[in-house]
């Protein structure tokens, strides 16, 4: 993949190219993975942005569609997102599919371990600053505009006297009392912390449906839907979840309420409950395929994960009980469309005026109401244009005659919003992903949109402004200009709309939208600039909500300030430092030295500020000043990504690290085994030499899940086929010099399960003595073949036998290990961390987490443990605690 294709740090390179405030140093000038172009180049700038395509508790059910073979043929940014989705479930499905209740199974046996001495710390809540001054180099997005953010939004809820509730959308429910800000999170108890829908009714209960619908790399699945009657002041419980067990392992895109009945639109169909009486179970109003759900004759079928999805359901205010269902997946499938019960059954809709009926054009749908009754609005999402590359958004539509049945006329397309001050071209490209409608409840022809970006026409459609744009790198306004967040330009949000509520503050109506950065706010009302773009955006992400969605984490001496510098790569929101931790000089604002989607990081332990920080697809850059730079001279960063990147023949986050008893010798993984011999010091690509070729299976080629490295002794993990058409894995074994490479066999029976290899980690005192982390779940939960037992295996003679050691190990997908001192083994898993002491068999649960993903658990040179988890950000711990 190119420069000009990153999602968000491929245009700050190329915007301050343009504007010249950035100088490109001899290093950054050299050959790479872009052929020798030179993006500082005369000319490059216009050119790399012309080239840029705007579309990268729980498994991931959406994503496992994808590698079902319903993955999305899209270029650019939805491409990469659809095959992060395709990615991430393949981890935790492979070679089959999950059967449901395994995480419920899993959380409950979690729940029954033993503790470990010690609490938890958590690093990293305290504000994170997109737009930080000190960070404005080569591949940063600061002054983008976007300011303050945490993780990912998926939905919210609000009420005129000041509370708001954010769904984030791995770190649970969180409410704040003013308006935003010092928030709280009231779901920490609740076995998944992935949220879909969030609504208040009319009894100002507070409902929410678990399981996260964006169909992202990391929408986990959810547990069904929970009630709280008071959530002003209380907060969830197991004992609040409605009807059974129905809705577990399901994502719920809405909850509707119509009379005394809640309507859930899942992955698994439409099912309805009583709003009035909470026990019993739920009823499935209708399914498309329902072969298709568990229990029937094709559960089991690769594709049966999307092939039910109901995106929304909308009610005709003249006769609640007609009703319009809109069902597909959004890369098209033959049930797509809306659909109507007529004499006891769902009837297809073939004529709804200007808003598609037809399979190939109806996607994801968001229905909105005014208030009034007098107008309903839709989003929908067009399959043939997601799949084609040219125009996933089929357009945004009203009814105005109130009735969901139409007609329906369009009132924007991807033309229209790109003229309304918009910084995309063209928008709507991730309308499968992006989508929010909400109507001014004093105003039926005022309407707000979110799709990238937050659109708002005042005059039922007729005229478009962009108050809030992707960023502000493309407009005249917008400066690096180190002592101002983002030149003359306001405040934007961040990109990637999800959520919107409308509530009371201050006596003033306010709207709140979520995205990929957290949660913000303005008037209803508010201003604008001559360019339509708002100048009264809040950012509400205060450091109190610490929804962060880690990837990765790295941790090294901090010579300046003392304490540690802790880094990590986060899910569209770059790279976060945080410089002083655990001495007085503590930051006390973190900051992104690198924009986009960070992956894996590489941190000195000697020295904090010499940081690799990957982007996807092997794309690493590295620094060895913590990317510090006012934006105004020198780039102090440097594209060094191994070759495999320009195939994009790696895994979306794939894996590099260095050699124990040789820092300066790297290893990466990608189709080949990569290693350079410079440390930080690296400067081109063209350091990268190849040590193996991991081959080119019958279907796929093989490609590196996993690495260690140590005395020049190498193990490297694979798949290829990565998804369960056909999965196969495997380890091979080499030096880094290139000699000794061979695989090794790894039963297909007994042994080393046939499932996704996660992690490896070499004892630092015997290069033959491995561990091996082994993600998904048993043959219990998974069909596939081969699934066996296990998550975590040892070899004492560098990888020829393997032996078991998880015994009591809840059945869990296992994320990473980290050897500790002294012979303990640290796990981090879907669910939480897991320690086993040295000497000892047995596994413990370390301290106390929310159900949350340890996507890579470290041991950092202060003496403590730290778990990057995927959203509830970083936290640490004392290694000496453990043991009590």
């Amino acid at each position: 993949m190119t420069t000009a294709l990153r999602k968000r740090r491929g245009l700050t390179v190329v915007a301050l190219a343009a504007a010249g405030f950035l100088a490109a140093s001899q290093a950054q000038a050299a050959p790479g993975p872009n052929g020798g172009r030179n993006l500082f180049a005369p000319g490059a700038a216009k050119a790399a942005a012309e080239h840029r395509i705007s579309g990268g508790t729980s498994s991931s059910l959406h994503a496992a569609a994808n590698a079902a073979g319903g993955g999305d043929s899209g270029g650019g940014e939805a491409g990469l997102i659809a095959e992060g989705a395709a990615q991430w479930a393949e981890a935790r499905t492979s070679p089959g599919s999950i059967l449901p209740g395994a995480y419920g199974a899993a959380w409950n046996q979690l729940k029954a371990l033993p503790e470990t001495g010690g609490n938890w710390r958590q690093v990293t809540n305290l504000p994170y600053n997109s737009d930080d001054p000190r960070y404005r180099d080569y591949d940063s997005n600061s002054s983008g505009g976007s300011g303050l953010v945490t993780g990912r939004t998926a939905a919210l809820a609000a009420d005129d006297l000041g509370h708001v509730y954010v769904g984030s959308a791995g770190g649970g429910v969180w409410r704040s009392s003013t308006g935003g800000g010092a928030w709280t999170p009231i779901s920490n108890q609740l076995p998944s912390q992935s949220t879909g829908a969030l609504a208040l009714d009319a009894q100002h209960r507070l409902w929410l449906g678990t399981g996260e619908a964006t169909t992202n790399a990391d929408a986990y699945l959810g547990d069904g839907v929970y009630v709280l009657t008071h959530p002003e002041h209380d907060s969830f419980y197991s004992r609040d979840r409605v009807g059974g067990a129905e809705l577990e392992n399901t994502t719920i895109h809405e909850l509707r309420f119509s009379g005394d009945t809640v309507y859930a639109a899942t992955s698994s169909g439409l099912w309805s409950h009583s709003s009035k009486h909470l026990d019993g179970p739920w009823k499935l109003e209708f399914a498309p395929n329902p072969a298709y759900l568990t229990g029937g004759s094709l559960a089991s079928d690769p594709s049966a994960a999307y092939k039910n999805i109901v995106s929304d359901i909308a009610f005709d205010p003249a006769n609640p009980s007609k009703m319009v269902l809109a069902a597909g997946w959004r890369s098209g499938d033959s049930y797509n469309g809306f659909y109507t019960k007529t004499g006891g059954s769902w009837q297809r809709l073939t004529s709804l005026g200007d808003l598609p009926a037809d399979a190939a054009n109806v996607g994801a749908v968001t229905f909105a109401r005014s208030a009034d009754g007098s107008r309903y609005y839709a989003i929908d999402e067009s399959p043939v244009g997601l799949n084609s590359g040219t125009a996933p958004l089929s357009g945004i539509f009203v009814s105005k005659s109130g009735s969901p049945f139409g007609p329906w006329t369009r009132i924007a397309d991807a033309a229209k919003l790109a003229a309304s001050g918009s910084a995309e071209s063209p928008p709507g490209g991730q309308s499968w992903y992006n989508q929010f409608l909400q109507v001014d409840p004093n105003n039926a022809d005022h309407l707000y949109a979110g799709l990238e970006e937050v659109y708002e026409t005042k005059d039922g459609g007729a005229n478009w402004t962009t108050p809030g744009p992707y960023w502000n790198f493309t407009f005249p306004c917008w400066s690096p200009d180190p002592t101002k967040q983002t030149g003359t330009c306001s405040q934007t949000t961040h990109s990637d709309q999800h959520a919107v509520a409308v509530g009371s503050y201050h006596g003033t109506t306010v709207l709140y939208v979520g995205n990929d950065g957290g949660v913000y706010r303005r008037p209803v009302n508010g201003s604008a600039d001559a360019s339509g773009h708002a100048t009264d955006w809040t950012s509400l992400n205060d450091g109190s909500i610490d929804a962060l969605q880690y990837y990765s984490v790295g941790v090294g001496r901090d010579l300046t300030n003392g304490g540690v510098i802790v880094t990590g790569g986060l899910q569209d929101n770059g790279q976060s430092i945080l410089r002083g931790q655990g001495s007085p000089n503590r930051d006390t604002v973190m900051g992104s030295n690198f924009g986009g989607d960070g992956g894996m990081t590489l941190a000195d332990p000697a020295n904090g500020c010499n940081t690799a920080a990957e982007y996807v697809y092997l794309e690493i850059n590295v620094t060895q000043n913590c990317a510090v730079n006012n934006g105004l001279g020198a780039a102090t960063t440097y594209n060094v990504p191994p070759p495999d990147n320009a195939s994009s023949n790696a895994r979306f986050i794939a894996p590099f690290t260095a050699d124990l008893k040789n820092s300066s010798t790297w290893v990466a993984g990608g189709e080949h085994v990569w290693v350079q011999t410079q440390g930080f010091g690296i400067r081109s690509s063209s350091a990268w030499t190849s040590a193996y070729d991991l081959g080119a299976g019958p279907v796929a080629s093989h490609v590196a899940t996993a690495l260690a490295a140590s005395g020049g002794k190498v193990y490297a993990a694979w798949c290829g086929p990565c998804n369960s058409v056909g999965f196969t894995r495997g380890i091979a074994v080499g030096n880094a010099d290139g000699t000794g490479w061979h695989q090794i066999t790894l039963p297909a029976t007994g042994g080393v399960p046939n499932r996704y290899l996660s992690d490896l980690q070499v004892d630092p005192a015997d290069a033959n003595h491995v561990y091996l982390a082994v993600n998904g779940f048993s043959r219990h939960w998974n069909e596939g073949p081969g699934a066996g037992i296990g998550h975590v295996y040892e070899s004492h003679d560098g990888g020829v036998t393997w032996s078991d050691v998880s015994t009591n190990l809840p059945d869990i997908p296992a994320d990473s290990l980290a050897v500790t001192p002294g012979g303990g083994l640290a796990l981090g898993t879907d669910l939480g961390a897991l320690y086993r002491a040295p000497g000892q068999t047995g596994w413990k649960v370390i301290a106390s987490l929310p159900a949350v993903a340890v996507n890579q658990i470290i041991v950092g040179p202060d003496g403590r443990l730290y778990a990057a988890t995927h959203g509830r950000g970083i936290y640490s711990i004392e290694l000496a605690d453990l043991k009590h």
